[in-house]
């Protein structure tokens, strides 16, 4: 009788985000890379179409979603899960994306400044050997931030970090020193919650230590 050998598990992140591929080193994670190609301001027009207003968390997890099933729609090795994340964050009941451009940059750091809001990132973990089972979760952290004053809003753009962040700041990044405390998980605010993660590796029958280097 021969012997049954189990296919290991290989995690794909279906991101290009620098932030996300942190995280998961930093917790000594193994896995690739491959970047979606979803159009995500259709992707969430369809869904407001059909479901009506979503909020900043749902609209976080219906990214995230729609980035893991893009790229678990390719032919992957056995053992392939593909977790698509997705971050929005929410000040005063408004969900805001990356600013792109210094000019909306500003008028966020102008709202940020003495504010709190949430940034919620959506997880979503989907099996490619059984594609039925996807799951997804939301992280979501309380952000306080200082006082912030013109010349360091002028200075903060100008170093062009905020550009392609969730909410225009990154807690990692130059913006530390803007922020006076959060209520919830740091990696998260980063872009990925690895506590979220080893949830969703454990609800599909992986232990994320199978993952580690």
């Amino acid at each position: 009788m021969s012997e049954v050998v189990e296919t290991p598990a290989r995690l794909l992140l279906a991101s290009a985000s620098w932030g996300r591929k942190k995280v998961l080193t930093d917790a000594g994670l193994a896995f690739t890379t491959r970047v979606s190609a979803v159009d995500e301001d259709a992707v969430l027009q369809a869904a407001v179409a059909e479901l009506g207003p979503r909020t900043p968390a749902q609209t976080a997890l219906l990214l995230a979603r729609a980035k893991a099933e893009d790229v678990a729609a390719d032919d992957h090795e056995a053992g392939t899960l593909v977790l698509g994340c997705d971050s929005v964050f929410e000040l005063d009941g408004v969900a805001y994306g990356k600013p792109h451009t210094p000019e909306v940059a500003r008028e966020r750091w102008q709202q940020l400044s003495g504010s709190t809001g949430v940034l919620h990132s959506g997880h979503w973990l989907i099996d490619t050997a059984a594609p039925d089972t996807a799951q997804g979760q939301i992280s979501s952290t309380v952000v306080h931030f200082s006082k912030v004053s013109e010349a360091e809003i002028e200075a903060y753009v100008a170093s062009g970090e905020p550009l392609p962040c969730a909410g225009a700041f990154t807690i990692d990044g130059l913006a530390a020193s803007f922020i006076e405390s959060i209520e919830g998980n740091f990696q998260n605010v980063v872009g990925l919650d690895v506590s979220t993660l080893r949830t969703l590796l454990g609800n599909a029958g992986v232990q994320i230590i199978d993952l580690w280097k």
